[in-house]
């Protein structure tokens, strides 16, 4: 069953963001990532609205790829994680896929399928140490792809930045570097640049090549989040990046409490009133996605003020300090995130990042687009 707590999804906003990503990388084509349910959003949501604006739709697993291709979408798709079996490695071929290779395990998938891939992307690990290929191999890789007949239209170039959020750490230069050195031997496409490059500038990887060599693929950006995670005490926000919230998590308040000094609110007593005052519960709790680790002070936007979070988030409800707002009542309608409360600020609180949020709003909430 549906809560009385709604999702609010912005279109428009969406395809401000991505304007944004343009905007700081011109010239350079464009995979919109939209993996991990458009963050949150909704896959076959975020291809709708950002596929025709963007050069190409970038996703995770090979099963959100079938997912677009069976829902419509015939434009580019990049499957990030590459095939994980045989069956992935014939859906590349048989829906039209750009896969990213990482792993030799994926080689042989490749060989087993049988069949060629037009384009692929070899993902180079130049210091993340998560995925991909020791640039020493490069050559190897290359080699072994285009004997076996893959990347006949096209072989391309990725790595992925481990502090691109923290533009000045030397860990950017130092994967950037290693990166052009190791494909500047190799023609095809490169890509460097997620939300948190593209916003420190490296839209071309740090090097003079020309515009359309690279291909940028912002994710979080998108959204209405700033990627950036410095400096720590006050990190930049979506609206200072000119993003826009393409989600807003509402919920109504259903009850409220008066308050006496000494008295407390929700489980385990954590917070309690220093002075007179009033509570308000509204319907969102962590079995919605909002984390339960949310300490008290935790922002809330009800009747365009803020106001603190009170206790201890339970599955279903939160308690809300109303004491500067005593003009709201039940059936008021509380913000989350989104419109008007940046989720960075929420996240921040919470002692985690926008992406987690985003991504973790259950499905039962109501969905008011």
């Amino acid at each position: 069953m549906k809560r009385a707590a709604t999702l609010h999804l912005h279109p428009e906003a969406l395809r401000h963001n991505l304007s944004v990503a343009r905007r700081l990388a011109p010239g350079v084509p464009t995979w919109s990532v939209i993996k991990a349910e458009g963050y949150g959003h909704g896959l076959l949501w975020a291809a709708g609205v950002l596929g025709p604006d963007s050069d190409g739709l970038a996703v995770s697993q090979v099963g959100e790829a079938r997912a677009l291709r069976t829902a419509g979408f015939d434009g580019p798709l990049l499957v990030l994680q590459g095939p994980r079996d045989v069956t992935e490695s014939h859906a590349c071929t048989e829906f039209g896929l750009q896969p990213v290779v990482h792993d030799p395990a994926q080689l042989d998938l490749l060989d087993a399928a049988g069949a060629t891939l037009p384009e692929v992307w070899v993902k180079l690990n130049t210091g993340m140490n998560r995925l991909g290929f020791d640039p020493r191999r490069a050559a190897d890789v290359a080699a072994r792809l285009q004997t076996a007949g893959h990347g006949h239209e096209g072989l391309h170039w990725m790595t992925h930045l481990a502090c691109a959020d923290a533009p000045d750490h030397p860990q950017n230069a130092r994967q950037l570097a290693c990166f052009a050195d190791t494909v500047a031997a190799f023609p095809g496409h490169r890509s460097v640049a997620n939300s948190a490059s593209l916003f420190a500038g490296w839209g071309r990887g740090g090097d003079a090549a020309a515009p359309g060599d690279y291909w940028a693929r912002p994710g979080i950006m998108l959204y209405g989040a700033h990627p950036a995670s410095v400096p720590e005490a006050c990190p930049p926000e979506g609206p200072e990046g000119d993003l826009r919230p393409a989600m807003t998590v509402r919920a109504p308040i259903i009850a409220t409490q008066s308050l006496e000094p000494g008295e407390s609110v929700g489980y385990g007593a954590t917070w309690t009133a220093s002075g007179p005052g009033r509570a308000g519960i509204v319907a969102m709790g962590y079995a919605d996605g909002y984390p339960r680790h949310a300490p008290s002070g935790t922002p809330v936007r009800v009747k365009n003020r803020i106001c603190p979070l009170i206790g201890r988030v339970s599955m279903d409800m939160l308690a809300v300090d109303l004491s500067g707002v005593p003009e709201a009542q039940v059936g008021d309608m509380a913000t989350l995130w989104g419109e008007g409360l940046p989720v960075e600020r929420v996240a921040r609180a919470a002692g985690t990042i926008s992406y987690e949020l985003l991504t973790r709003v259950a499905d039962r909430l109501q969905p008011a687009r």
